[in-house]
């Protein structure tokens, strides 16, 4: 395996900041529950087994249940506003929109330019109350997640390595591995840019991760959330007139590119929300369906994944050449060749080696999910009922 050593000094620095952090009696919150003997014991055992683990831990289960028991009782009386978050580990802030819920028409009209077979017919869609991400997520913010305690690194099924040193809840949500290749490309990793190159898992774990660190719950946003949050009460093709997408979009019909911009560089859509079209496209909860919407519920639909591949991206990215990937409706789905020069076997189940237009942003629903659901959102995008079995 290749390690990354050489960056911008971003990565120096957080180091330095979440070594301080972690160290510091101040900055360490106790939990209400002492970490189980036997969380520590099982997972000792399935280190042992590596990647010959064939079935998901009792302890991943009731670390959900037990994040989801902080969540409610910090979600008491929760105010529906715009708020700004921190990311204890090096104070960093992040900003998340209130977008009230409602009924739309999900998808496009067959007369819409550009449109694919696979939006299908429009659909009738209602969705509840939800905050979103201001922004995609920027590399300051992951990393804090993904280069969190390095002696921790976790084995493909995310087992922990040293369980016996994971002495908080946070501590026991699974870590990527370290990157083979820069994830960024030289494309930059300063603040501001956004996050890309990882796996819809990698973006699933670090939903629970900051839902651990905050109470809040986190998670990636439904394919119906993202679509009614990208139009933001328009109907057309975009969320801006056609001759203004320029404006908004960071892509290369309107300049030609070899990189992502700083997220919030364009104008945000008529909702306040920065680079719904174009930049980076953003991982969905949903699997992918090429019938689009057909068996879905009305009310908040989710497709859940039954494979690895293909999972829904929205939005289009700063490498797509033509306007009609930056449709409000239109959607692209995951490939196993967007790690096809992974040089791992197994390859990774956290990183994307040709996907460097790839990244996510924050949904937090109102509504807080059973322990059930709430673990399936946060593993849908890891091993599948054909490789990886509960207990």
């Amino acid at each position: 395996m290749i390690i990354l050593t050489k960056k911008t000094g971003l990565i120096a620095r957080l180091f330095c900041v979440l070594a301080i952090t972690l160290l510091s009696p101040s900055s360490v919150r106790a939990d209400k529950k002492p970490i189980p003997k036997a969380w520590i014991e099982e997972a000792e055992e399935d280190r042992k087994e590596g990647n010959a683990l064939k079935t998901i831990p009792n302890y991943e289960l009731q670390l959900v249940e037990r994040i989801r028991e902080n969540i409610i009782a910090s979600s008491q009386n929760a105010k529906f506003s715009d708020y700004t978050g921190k990311i204890e580990v090096g104070d960093i802030p992040y900003e998340m929109l209130a977008i009230k819920g409602g009924t739309f028409l999900m998808g496009s009209p067959p007369d819409e330019k550009g449109r694919k077979n696979d939006e299908g017919l429009q659909k009738k869609v209602t969705v509840s109350d939800f905050w979103m991400g201001k922004n995609e997520v920027i590399w300051t913010q992951f990393i804090a997640y993904s280069d969190r305690k390095k002696e921790q690194i976790r084995n493909r099924t995310g087992t922990p390595r040293t369980p016996a040193a994971l002495d908080r809840e946070v501590d026991w949500v699974s870590a990527p591995t370290e990157y083979y290749m820069p994830p960024d490309v030289g494309m930059g990793m300063d603040d501001g840019f956004p996050a890309v190159g990882m796996t819809q898992h990698s973006a699933n774990k670090f939903c629970q991760w900051l839902s651990a660190l905050t109470g809040h719950f986190y998670r990636l946003p439904t394919e119906a959330e993202w679509e009614y949050a990208c139009r933001a009460g328009t109907t057309g093709p975009f969320s801006c007139e056609a001759d203004n997408l320029g404006a908004h979009a960071v892509g290369d019909p309107y300049q030609v590119r070899d990189r992502y911009e700083k997220v919030g560089t364009m104008r945000p859509n008529p909702w306040g929300l920065y680079d719904m079209h174009g930049n980076v496209l953003e991982w969905c909860l949903d699997g992918y369906s090429k019938s689009g919407y057909d068996g879905l519920p009305s009310v908040d639909p989710w497709r859940k994944a039954k494979e690895r591949y293909p999972r829904i991206v929205r939005g289009g990215s700063w490498y797509d050449d033509d306007p009609s990937y930056f449709r409000s409706a239109a959607r692209l789905f995951s490939d196993s060749n967007w790690n096809l020069q992974d040089p791992q076997l197994p390859r990774s189940l956290w990183w994307l080696v040709d996907a460097q237009w790839v990244g996510f942003r924050l949904v937090r629903p109102v509504e807080i999910p059973s322990t059930k659901v709430m673990f399936e959102m946060w593993n849908t995008g890891a091993i599948h009922g054909e490789e990886l079995k509960t207990k």
